[in-house]
C-alpha cells in the first residue's frame, strides 16, 4: 500500500512539474510579459520585419541605398521566394496595403490571378469531381505576384528594378544557408513533390532536400529574376517566361495559357475598415478574407475587456463565438466582386454587428450558427517602413506551402494552386468560372489612429489569418501588450463550423467545432471552456506567423517585432 501511495505521489509530482514546465518560456524576463521572446526593435530611419534574417537585411540595405519602403519590400519578397520557397514565390499571388507619406493615404493592391478562360465548370462536372484537386495542373491560376511587384514599383518605387532584384539574384547564384524551419518544410515538400517534373532538379540538389545550414543555390531562379530586371513584367506575362509556362502546363494536361497570362492585371483598391475603440483597422476587400477580421472586431467591440481578462474563459469564449458568426458570412458572401455583388458596407456596419452579437450566449457555446442577412496551409508576410514615413504591409503566397507541384522547366519556381479554393457548387458565390479570381486567404492589415499610421502588420497562416489579425488587435488595444508581446502571446484557433469557402452554399455551420490552444493557457480555463460546451484541444504549427511595425508619432521612431514561431527578425537603422 505504501509503495502504491509512493508511486501515485511520484506521478502527481511529475504531472505538476510537466504542467509547470509547459507554461514556462525559455528564460526569465526582467521586463515585459513572461512569454515575450525578446524586446522590440526600435529605430529612427527605417525598419524591416520579415520571416528570414537575410531578407530583412536586404530590405535595410535597399533603404540605405535610397530606396523606398516599397523598393525594400519587393527586394525582400524576391529573396523570400528564393530562401523560403515553402511559403511563397513568383508562381503565386500578392496583396499589399501602402501608407504613402506624401498624400497621407492608404492604397490597397489586389495582385491575385484569375482562372484559365478555357477551363469551365462543366469540365469538373463531367469528370465527376466534387472539389478541385489540391495538386497538379487543374488548380493553377495566373500568378499575380510579378505584376504586383511592378505595379507597386511603378507607383511608389525610386530605385531601378535591376537594383531592387540584384540582391536576390546574387543570393540565388552564390548560395545561402538554409534556416531551420524552412529546412523542415522542404523535407516535407520533398516527400510530396519528389516525383513531380523538375522538382528534384531545383530543390533536391544531390538527390535530397537541403538540411539546416546547407548552402542552397537556385541558378534558374537567378536567371528568371535577371530577365525581369532587364526586360520588365511583360517578359513574365507575354514573353519567354510566359511561353515556357504555357507549354509546360499544356503538357501536364492543364489549361493555363499564354493568353491568360497576357490578359492579367492587378487592381488598385480602396482598403475597407472599421473603427475599433478609436483605432481604424484596415483590410483588403474580397476576393480576400480580410473582412472576417473586421466583422469579428465589430462584434467583440460590444464587450468590455480589461488587460487582466487576457486568456480567461470569457475572453476565449466570446472570441470563439464571434469567429463562428463572422466565418459563416465569409463562407456565404466572400468571392470575386467582378462576378457577385458583395454587401460590403452592410457586413461591416455597426448595426449588423449588433444583431450578430445578440446571438452570442455569454455562458454557452453555440451548437450551430448561420450566415446573417445583412441586406434588410503557409505564406510569407513582411512589412517595411522608411525614413520618409512610407510603410507597406505585404503578403505573398503560393498556397499549400510550395503550391501545385507544377514547376516549369528552367525557371526555378513553382506555380500556385489557388484554384483549389473555388467551389464547384453552382449556387455558391465562389463557384468556379473562367477568368475569375478565387476566394483568397492571404490578407495584409494596417491600423491607423486619428488619420496617422499606427501599426502595419500581418499574421500568415491560411484560414487562420482573420483569427490571428483579430487577436493581435485585441492584444495591442484591449490587453495593452507591446508589439513583440502581442506576437509572442499564446494563440488560440477555432476549427469547425462553415469555415470552408469551397463547401455547399448552405450558410449553416455544423457543430460547435473545436478550440485549439497553444501552451500557456491555464488548465482551469480549459475546464471552464469545456463546462461551457466547448471542445478543447491542442494544435502544432497552425497559429500563423507575425511581423509588425509601429510608428510612434510623438517620438518619431519605429518599433519592430518579428514572429518567434518563424526564422525571421526585425531590423532597423
Amino acid at each position: 500500500m505504501q509503495q502504491i501511495f509512493l508511486t501515485m505521489k511520484i506521478r502527481f509530482t511529475v504531472a505538476c512539474l510537466a504542467l509547470f514546465i509547459v507554461n514556462l518560456t525559455a528564460q526569465d524576463r526582467i521586463t515585459g510579459r513572461a512569454w515575450a521572446t525578446r524586446s522590440e526593435v526600435i529605430a529612427r530611419n527605417g525598419m524591416a520585419c520579415t520571416s528570414h534574417p537575410l531578407a530583412s537585411q536586404v530590405a535595410i540595405d535597399i533603404l540605405k541605398k535610397g530606396g523606398t519602403a516599397i523598393d525594400a519590400a519587393i527586394a525582400a519578397n524576391a529573396c523570400l521566394g528564393l530562401m523560403e520557397p515553402t511559403g511563397c514565390g513568383i508562381g503565386g499571388d500578392l496583396f499589399a496595403i501602402v501608407w504613402d507619406a506624401k498624400t497621407k493615404k492608404l492604397y490597397g493592391l489586389n495582385a491575385s490571378g484569375r482562372s484559365p478562360k478555357n477551363l469551365t465548370l462543366n469540365y469538373f462536372q463531367e469528370k465527376g469531381l466534387k472539389s478541385i484537386p489540391a495538386y497538379g495542373p487543374l488548380p493553377v491560376s495566373v500568378p499575380g505576384a510579378v505584376d504586383g511587384w511592378f505595379s507597386l514599383h511603378g507607383r511608389f518605387g525610386r530605385l531601378s528594378m535591376r537594383e531592387v532584384l540584384q540582391p536576390a539574384i546574387d543570393y540565388a547564384e552564390q548560395g545561402f544557408p538554409v534556416t531551420e524551419l524552412v529546412a523542415y518544410y522542404l523535407q516535407l515538400s520533398a516527400r510530396r513533390f519528389a516525383d513531380q517534373p523538375n522538382f528534384k532538379e531545383i530543390w533536391m540538389p544531390g538527390g535530397k532536400a537541403p538540411e539546416k545550414g546547407d548552402v542552397f543555390r537556385n541558378p534558374a531562379l537567378a536567371n528568371t529574376y535577371r530577365l525581369l530586371a532587364e526586360k520588365g513584367r511583360d517578359e513574365f506575362y507575354k514573353g519567354s517566361i510566359a511561353r515556357v509556362i504555357d507549354r509546360f502546363i499544356r503538357e501536364q494536361g492543364g489549361f493555363l495559357s499564354i493568353e491568360d497570362l497576357a490578359a492579367h492585371r492587378s487592381e488598385w483598391v480602396d482598403p475597407v475598415g472599421v473603427n475599433y475603440r478609436g483605432y481604424d483597422v484596415w483590410e483588403i476587400p474580397p476576393n480576400g478574407q480580410g473582412m472576417a477580421a473586421l466583422q469579428m472586431l465589430n462584434i467583440l467591440e460590444g464587450f468590455e475587456f480589461k488587460p487582466e481578462d487576457y486568456g480567461t474563459a470569457r475572453h476565449i469564449h466570446l472570441f470563439t463565438e464571434a469567429k463562428k458568426l463572422a466565418f459563416e458570412d465569409r463562407a456565404k458572401y466572400y468571392a470575386d466582386p467582378d462576378f457577385v455583388k458583395i454587401p460590403v458596407q452592410e457586413l461591416l456596419s455597426k448595426e449588423y454587428a449588433a444583431r450578430r452579437r445578440a446571438l452570442i450566449d455569454p455562458d454557452r457555446a453555440a451548437a450551430n450558427v448561420s450566415a446573417g442577412e445583412p441586406l434588410s496551409q503557409n505564406t510569407i508576410y513582411l512589412t517595411v517602413a522608411d525614413a520618409a514615413g512610407n510603410m507597406i504591409s505585404l503578403i505573398q503566397s503560393n498556397y499549400r506551402g510550395m503550391g501545385s507541384g507544377m514547376a516549369p522547366p528552367g525557371l526555378g519556381f513553382m506555380l500556385q494552386d489557388r484554384g483549389e479554393l473555388f467551389s464547384l457548387d453552382p449556387k455558391h458565390a465562389n463557384v468556379y468560372a473562367p477568368g475569375k479570381r478565387p476566394f483568397h486567404t492571404i490578407i495584409p492589415a494596417f491600423v491607423t489612429k486619428d488619420g496617422e499610421p499606427f501599426v502595419s502588420f500581418g499574421v500568415m497562416g491560411g484560414d487562420y489569418q482573420p483569427i490571428g489579425h483579430t487577436q493581435i488587435v485585441m492584444d495591442l488595444i484591449d490587453f495593452h501588450m507591446n508589439l513583440q508581446e502581442a506576437g509572442d502571446a499564446p494563440r488560440l484557433d477555432h476549427q469547425g463550423g462553415n469555415s470552408d469557402p469551397t463547401g455547399p452554399a448552405t450558410g449553416q455551420g455544423s457543430g460547435r467545432g473545436e478550440i485549439l490552444l497553444e501552451h500557456g493557457f491555464d488548465y482551469e480555463v480549459i475546464r471552464q471552456l469545456m463546462q461551457m460546451g466547448h471542445k478543447v484541444g491542442y494544435g502544432l504549427g497552425g497559429y500563423g506567423g507575425y511581423q509588425a511595425i509601429r510608428w510612434d508619432k510623438e517620438r518619431k521612431v519605429y518599433f519592430g517585432a518579428s514572429e518567434s514561431r518563424k526564422d525571421g527578425c526585425a531590423i532597423g537603422y
